[in-house]
């Protein structure tokens, strides 16, 4: 299977056009949960890929207006590129949206969603299962800890989860940045907004977010509910055993919609496998 088999094509790519402004792309991430966007340039006629414009550069360069200026260059691949190529190139980049190009011509977008989706309608590599390629190291949070605090330790171990412990040592839930942001609120007239953002876009709350690797997370001048973790957390987890096929997990995360599948054991936590994991499977 070649990346043409599973990219989203052109056609059904949104991009915005060079020359612009930062403002045409505000809505566009606003709305969806991307954190990039391509950019193009018309030339005698034709669509000229340019690179991407992604929300950690409109954060960490918020005087900067011009899209020509935010455009990065990032790593691309081609129609004929293999699925392991592509996997392979997103997991040493941590990239998790590539663009697809034909010389200058944008052909496409390839994400990791794509290849998970790949990966469940059943084009790993054969045998290799949920233990194969989780990770033993587990982020852990105490469902009893205030959900500010919950916040900060996401932070600092620059992920987007952590498993809830209750208060036997078990596992009680999952907790997401997604799930943080949710009941984030903005706090107006802060002069000091650390590393986020100060009096830029504040119709979009930007002020209150920060780039965590690839991700977003609210930064002090916004106000967390200061409720316990349990209020918060997904209950319900989902969760594997280390010999499930990789496909199936695959298939839990887009039946779900979730990043993350914690491993059980006889019960108990074991590992965890993040979307990203699943790369290491395509052969």
């Amino acid at each position: 299977m070649n990346v043409e088999d599973i990219m989203t094509p052109a056609e059904d790519v949104v991009t915005v056009e060079i020359p612009g402004t930062r403002d045409d792309v505000l809505e566009y991430l606003q709305d969806r949960q991307f954190s990039s966007v391509p950019a193009i340039k018309i030339e005698n006629g034709r669509e000229i890929y340019r690179g991407i414009i992604s929300r950690k550069a409109l954060i960490e360069r918020p005087d900067e207006d011009q899209l020509a200026l935010l455009a990065e260059e990032v790593p691309t691949t081609t129609l004929d590129a293999t699925l392991a190529e592509v996997a392979a190139q997103m997991a040493e980049t941590g990239e998790r949206r590539t663009p697809v190009v034909d010389g200058e011509t944008l052909e496409g977008i390839v994400t990791v969603t794509d290849i998970v989706r790949a990966i469940a309608h059943g084009e790993a590599g054969e045998g290799i299962t949920a233990g194969d390629v989780a990770k033993d190291e587990v982020n852990c949070v105490y469902s009893g800890a205030p959900l500010p605090v919950a916040e900060r330790e996401l932070s600092f171990a620059g992920v987007p989860y952590a498993v809830v412990l209750g208060d036997d040592g078990a596992m009680a839930g999952v907790l997401t940045e997604v799930d943080i942001i949710e009941v984030a609120r903005v706090v107006e007239g802060e002069e000091d907004t650390g590393e986020s953002i100060a009096n830029q876009d504040d119709e979009w709350a930007w002020e209150g977010i920060k780039a965590v690797g690839n991700r977003y997370m609210p930064t002090r001048n916004v106000e967390i509910p200061a409720e316990d973790v349990s209020e918060f957390m997904t209950a319900d987890v989902v969760t594997v055993s280390r010999k499930r096929p990789v496909e199936e997990v695959a298939q839990q995360m887009i039946e779900h919609d979730i990043e993350q599948i914690p491993l059980a054991s006889s019960g108990r936590l074991a590992g965890i496998v993040q979307d990203m994991d699943l790369l290491e499977a395509i052969q």
